[in-house]
């Protein structure tokens, strides 16, 4: 990791290269244009006072957008969700079930609450809500006209989830719910169906056929439509799980992956009748990849179908796993249904006991095909239901749920990979350009709060525009197309966003117009419009290569008179000057043209050419003369900024006679002379200062009786007190000697000895005969002490010694501790006199 993010992505996607996957057209593309969010226009906004609008369900022919959110649902105004005419319905979890929520250790400011998670329509009258209701889910069939809850409530184990962080997706087919979920506690993630005479899930044994399953989305896809082999409608799941035929990662040989996986279930399947009763006998699952095996991780998936089931695609954002800590990066991938349906025709997997993995199974297949639904080639057999099945295709289904082919993005790679973004949301629309062809336009949003529009270009991405919805940052939760509306809902934490699909009037020129690439957009001669909304007679846009349809053929872009402002710009010689040109376009390049010939470059000296604009540093006199800003995209040149720059050689002077030259070179000479002596001033007075300073440190220390060059012992001892040194310092004081040449009070700055480089004195051998009694002057103990002692802490007190002089006294030999002790016991029948302590040093 020491050598950056970006090294080791780069690494990264070399060794998904070298695993048979190509690199992306653009590895990085880059947003054309960038919108901040004070610079956005005709955007609407929803909130109220709660949290999590991240359910959403449009009815585009009622006008109605339902938002599921925690503890309320509103249905919101689809052509204006800011106008106040919402209705709300609150569904809050009782006081008693948060406690209880409480208690099972959750947590009361997040999870505590209901969570509205699934939002569907039921029938043409009622909707159908569940909510996690404070981790006991409950289910709702709501009144679409009045919209008001029911007074019973359905149980919600078996189709909504318990946390409302999990992952989770439901769709309602022919009044039955599907849903995909870990539904319990502690039990294992399971693909349900619900509100149905025929109840199914997934098997648990022997095998399990989901592995620590995270559900991602569910898509309906009606291939039983014209179906020219009668074949049954399908619900395929997208989810990622560890991976069961892989034992560890490719690049880290200690964790086990996870992988996405698409599984597929038959809407008509009814189970088994003695084996796999009340569980899915056409569940098969596949490999999805994208683009880096093993680290990637699937985000969101949206489809489109093109009026058949034949033509749908999946479009699905990958981010890199959590062991890339340090980077962000995401893929954006698009898979044929007919690349999946080829997946599960292929060749099974089995798991294999001895070996502890999975393996390609090469053996007989029994008729009809496990995992595949009723068709008329089943029919004409006798197999009308999955309940008719034989034995052993059922066996055969329990213990081959994994498919050996991977499902492999459309041309081989990714249209999309980008650093530094992670895409958490996609929405997919097709739009119809002037030059009759279909064109996917992708919404992508991120994980701050952005939204990527980008239009599909064969096998690659331009993105258009990248727009900052919200303010603060958050992740992009939910994304709904109205093409009715034309607008494009985007659901979060703190509330609901319209934006529309196409700011056209954003681009304000022709070129603008065509190099934005927008199928939304075409310019009419006149400004830049939706086609959708005016008769596209005389329109021209070019979405294939973004150049061409405007009028001018010379590649240079004719600017109306009087739209730039001729800006003149002064300076000094040797002064820098910015001329700054604004960029519209990120993908466009500047190219600054002086006096219209000279093109300036980076390379030219004094000469800058950066975002910001053109620096010229050091300015001389043939800097000066006009100067043009074009920004150049793809071959076109559009002028941006024209400046007229004049440098002057030097400050204007008042008409006065001029100098003559000796006057000139006097002046010189007598500079020359005043420099000299005030450095010679400067020198004499430094001089002057240091002697003074050498000589006030030699006072000082005379006075405090330092000697120069002297050694002194570095160290103070403890010696006791004697009536002689007391008797001596009571007359030296009186004679204001500082010291104590026989060995009594002398104080000399230094550390303590250690005992390592401090001997201890010893002790003499005979025992000290006692002390003679102490004068009369020191009847309390403390009379003549503040001359000599310390004063410590008010009761204790030390002597000082710093001689080494032999004791002159034999009240030397008495012990400082009995002397001390003979004070401070007289103190007890004593009155202490007290003394000011002079004695501090």
């Amino acid at each position: 990791m020491s050598r950056g993010p970006a090294h080791l992505l780069t690494t990264l996607f070399m060794a998904a290269a070298a695993m048979g996957y190509h690199h992306a057209t653009n590895l990085d593309a880059t947003p054309r244009t960038t919108v901040t969010f004070d610079e956005l226009s005709g955007v609407r906004r929803f909130k109220a006072h709660t949290l999590n609008y991240s359910t959403l369900l449009l009815e585009d022919d009622r006008g109605v957008l339902y938002v599921g959110a925690r503890g309320a649902i509103f249905a919101l105004n689809s052509s204006d969700v800011a106008d106040g005419s919402h209705h709300t319905i609150y569904w809050e979890a009782s006081p008693e079930k948060q406690m209880d929520c409480l208690q099972k250790g959750k947590n009361n400011k997040t999870e505590c609450f209901n969570h509205v998670r699934f939002l569907q329509r039921l029938n043409s009258t009622h909707l159908y809500a569940c909510g996690t209701y404070a981790f006991h889910p409950l289910c709702a069939a709501i009144d679409a006209n009045r919209f008001m809850l029911p007074s019973h409530f359905e149980e919600g184990k078996e189709k909504c989830p318990y946390d409302p962080a999990r992952g989770y997706t439901g769709l309602i087919v022919d009044g039955g719910l599907y849903t995909a979920t870990r539904y319990e506690f502690r039990s294992l993630p399971d693909i349900r169906r619900n509100l149905h005479q025929r109840p199914l899930k997934t098997e648990e044994s022997p095998l399990h056929w989901l592995n620590d399953a995270e559900f991602v989305t569910s898509v309906l896809v009606q291939e039983s439509k014209d179906s020219p082999v009668g074949d049954d409608d399908k619900i395929y799941y997208f989810f990622m799980e560890r991976a069961g035929e892989e034992t560890t990662s490719f690049f880290d040989k200690s964790q086990v992956a996870r992988v996405a996986r698409v599984a597929r279930v038959c809407k008509s399947d009814v189970g088994g009748k003695k084996i796999l009763q009340r569980k899915w006998t056409s569940f098969m699952k596949a490999r999805l990849v994208c683009y880096i095996p093993y680290y990637e991780v699937l985000r969101s998936v949206c489809s489109l179908d093109g009026g058949s089931w034949a033509s749908t695609v999946f479009y699905a954002a990958f981010t890199l796993s959590a062991q890339w800590r340090t980077m962000e990066a995401s893929a954006v991938c698009r898979y044929d249904i007919s690349a999946v349906q080829r997946a599960f025709e292929g060749p099974y997997m089995e798991y294999q006991d001895w070996a502890r993995k999975w393996s390609r199974y090469d053996g007989a297949v029994p008729e009809p095909r496990p995992g595949s639904c009723i068709t008329d080639h089943s029919r004409r057999k006798g197999y009308n239901s999955s309940q008719d099945l034989p034995n052993s295709v059922l066996d055969f289904v329990k213990l081959h749920p994994l498919m050996f082919e991977e499902v492999k993005p459309a041309g081989g790679e990714p249209l999309l990979v980008k650093k530094n973004v992670a895409y958490s949301q996609l929405a997919v629309d097709r739009v119809q350009a002037l030059d009759g062809h279909s064109y996917d336009v992708l919404f992508m949003g991120t994980g701050d709060g952005w939204i990527h529009k980008a239009v599909v270009v064969n096998s690659g991405i331009h993105i258009v525009e990248e727009v900052q919805v919200f303010r603060d940052l958050q992740p992009v939760e939910s994304l709904v197309i109205s093409h009715i509306q034309r607008s494009l809902y985007v659901g979060a934490a703190s509330g609901i966003v319209q934006v529309p699909l196409a700011s056209c009037a954003r681009y304000t020129s022709c070129y603008d117009c065509i190099l934005a690439r927008d199928p939304y957009c075409a310019w009419d001669g006149r400004a830049c419009r939706t086609i959708a909304t005016t008769d596209s007679t005389g329109m021209v846009q070019d979405i294939q290569s973004g150049n061409k349809g405007c009028r001018s053929g010379s590649g240079r872009v004719r600017v109306p008179a009087g739209s730039l402002l001729w800006k003149n710009r002064t300076v000094l010689q040797g002064d820098d000057v910015l001329l700054p040109c604004d960029q519209r376009s990120n993908l466009a390049r500047a190219v600054w043209l002086l006096n219209g010939s000279e093109v300036l470059g980076t390379g030219q000296d004094r000469l800058r050419v950066g975002v910001d604009g053109l620096l010229v540093t050091d300015t001389l006199p043939q800097h000066s003369g006009e100067y043009r800003c074009y920004g150049e995209e793809l071959g076109l040149r559009t002028l941006l900024a024209t400046y007229s720059l004049t440098v002057l050689p030097e400050l204007p002077r008042s008409p006065t006679a001029a100098p003559s030259p000796h006057a000139a070179s006097q002046a010189t000479n007598d500079m020359k002379v005043a420099y000299i002596s005030a450095i010679v001033t400067l020198v004499v007075l430094c001089a002057v200062l240091s002697t003074i300073l050498l000589y006030m440190s030699c006072l000082e220390k005379r006075k405090g009786k330092y000697v120069l060059g002297e050694p002194r012992p570095a160290s103070v001892e403890l010696q006791t007190v004697s009536a002689n040194c007391l008797r001596k310092g009571h007359r030296e004081e009186e004679e204001e000697e500082l010291t104590y040449p026989d060995g009594c009070l002398r104080i000399i700055p230094g550390e303590a000895p250690t005992a390592a480089t401090s001997p201890v004195k010893e002790l003499p051998a005979a025992v000290p005969p006692l002390p003679p009694p102490l004068p009369a002057e020191l009847t309390n103990g403390v009379g003549a002490l503040p001359n000599v002692l310390r004063k410590m802490n008010g009761n204790s007190y030390m002597l000082l010694q710093q001689q080494e002089e032999p004791l002159a006294s034999p009240l030397y030999n008495a012990s400082f501790t009995e002397e001390l002790s003979k004070i401070l016991e007289k103190r007890k029948h004593t009155q202490l006199v007290e003394k000011l302590d002079e004695s501090s040093v």
